[in-house]
Order: C-alpha cells, then structure tokens, then sequence
C-alpha cells in the first residue's frame, strides 16, 4: 500500500484528552469540587439531614449509590447525577438529522439516536411543487419516492406525544434527502442551542446542519439550498426556487469540495474530543485555526494540534473576561 493511502491507527490512551487539556491550559492536577461517579459509587451525604433522592440515585442499605456515570450536582437538598453523554431528549421545534429505519403504513420510522421513537407521517411532507393537497392511496404506494430505508434526512420536530413518541414533518424545501456530505456524530450536550440550524458558508462553498439530537451534516452547497437562500434573502418564495432547483440532479463534488467537507468535519471532530461546544462560531474558528497554521488534514486530529486549539480558546475566553 503507498504511503498516500496508508491507514493511520492511533492507540486508545483512556484519560490522554484530558491531559491534552490539563497542558493547553497550563494547569496539571488543579484542585477541583466537582464529584464524578460510577454505577455503584457511594454518594456523600454527610451534614445533609432530610435529603432528596434525585435523578441517577437510589439508597442501597442506607446509602446513596449513583445508579449511572456523571457528575453529582446538589440543588438545596436535591442530590442528582447528571450524566455526561446522555441521549436526546426531542423538544418541540427542534430541527433533527436522521436515518430513516423502516417504511410502515403511511409513515416512516427515523432512527433519532434519541430514546424515543420517531416517526415522520407521509401527511407531514414537502410535496414537489409544494403543492398541498391531501395525500391518496397512490401517495402511499410510492413512499420510497420520497424516501428509502437506510437514507439521511433532515427535519423538525412537530410534537412530542404523552408515551414519549416524537412526531416529524419536512414541510418545507429546505428539509428533505441528504447526500453528498459527511455526518459527524456528537454528544448532543455539545450543541448549542441556536435560532438557525442550517447554515450556509458560501465563501467555502459548504452547508452545514447542525442538528439538536447530535448528528452534524457538513456537505457541498446544493444549487437547490443555495436558490433558497437567496430567495428567502431577498424576500421571495424560497421554497418555489428550490423546488426548481432541485428539478435537477446536484452534480458530482469536487476534490476540492471533499477537501473542505472532510477539514470541515475534523474540525468538528476536533471540538468533541475537547468537550467543547459545537456551533459555527467555533467550528470556523478551529478550521481556519488549522489553515492558518498549515496543519495537513490527516494530523488535525493529533496531539499538536488539539493543544494548540485549547490554548487558543483560552486565549479567547481570557480576553473576553477582561473586556
């Protein structure tokens, strides 16, 4: 195999990203209050009298023992774990990237990486044309029209049912198929809560979906999202310029194109192994981090590299503190 497509393997350090961390910073073994816990752990009680047994706990034998890993946080006399990477909790109006799982009755099941189930009802979607109509027998038949088994979407939540079942829609054009990009798996707990999650870098040529249940879709810009924006800027139909747009297969992505897709997605990737916050601002941050110093694509996931973006996000944070 040439050295070009070599296969990098790196070995598993259990505790080395937050060394990395502990350096960039400069502090190494910093006194902390902050109480991690495993399944099983035993939870201090001591001086609190009367307490309340919160999320993640249970007395065994008259003690508190966590029942999941996290952190335990005190609230009055509340004593609760809050757990690290929990699963998506869907909220209503949240806008979601999925994988559709199965093809039943006149609805979809979307895998949400979430611990409810979701469905998307043939009723709640964009028709071509955006013609609204009711849907028919004919409409059912050919559901894998619109979408297949095993194929990325993106969507919003409508509402979220008493059982716990979430209910889709993709009403809109700007909602529908991906392809052509790259999905980047996060802690749902990294992204940040925004008005906008679909975003649009035309300097790079990129659209980013950032979805709230952790499922980031970094891809080439589609004429059909682009045809969209624009109209929604200047105030016209947005999703009539999309739907024409879309008429069309997209062409094919360039080298260049997958380049700036796959630096787009380490830089997320990047963020997530230094537990940061994942949202524009930082994602553009860390790549132009990368170009500026000339840091090849395959090592910015190394050590050098991740110390040099926390030092820099500390450089930042200090700077915004003493303004």
């Amino acid at each position: 195999m040439s050295a070009a497509g070599a296969v990098r393997v790196r070995q598993h350090q259990p505790g080395a990203d937050i060394a990395l961390i502990e350096r960039g910073l400069g502090v190494h073994d910093a006194p902390t209050s902050t109480i991690f816990v495993c399944v099983g752990d035993e939870i201090s009680t001591e001086g609190q009298d009367g307490f309340l047994r919160g999320h993640g706990t249970q007395v065994v034998d008259g003690k508190l023992v966590a029942t999941v890993c996290g952190v335990v946080e005190r609230v009055n006399k509340l004593i609760y774990v809050k757990t690290l990477n929990s699963r998506y909790n869907a909220e209503q109006g949240d806008v979601v990237v999925g994988r559709v799982a199965d093809i039943a009755g006149k609805a979809w099941r979307v895998d949400l990486k979430s611990r409810q189930e979701s469905k998307l009802l043939l009723s709640a979607v964009h028709l071509p044309g955006g013609i609204q109509r009711r849907r028919n027998a004919e409409d059912e038949l050919n559901m894998r029209a619109f979408f297949r088994e095993g194929e990325l979407i993106s969507a919003e939540v409508q509402s979220v049912h008493a059982d716990g079942s979430v209910a889709l829609h993709t009403r809109s054009a700007k909602y529908g198929k991906l392809t052509h990009g790259q999905l980047v798996e996060v802690p749902p707990n990294l992204i940040k809560r925004q008005k906008q999650h679909f975003h649009t870098l035309e300097a790079l040529g990129i659209e980013l979906i950032i979805g709230c249940n952790g499922l980031v879709w970094v891809a080439p810009l589609r004429p059909d999202r682009a045809a969209a924006a624009a109209a929604a800027a200047a105030g016209g139909a947005g999703d009539a310029a999309a739907d024409a747009a879309a008429a069309a297969p997209p062409p094919p992505p360039t080298k260049g194109q997958l380049e700036v897709v796959c630096r787009m997605a380490n830089a997320i990737r990047v963020l997530t192994r230094l537990y940061m916050p994942v949202y524009p601002a930082s994602i553009m941050a860390t790549y132009e981090a990368a170009m500026d110093r000339g840091v090849e694509l395959r090592d910015m996931l190394e050590p050098d590299f991740l110390e040099a973006v926390v030092k820099q996000e500390a450089q930042r944070r200090s700077s915004a503190m003493q303004e």
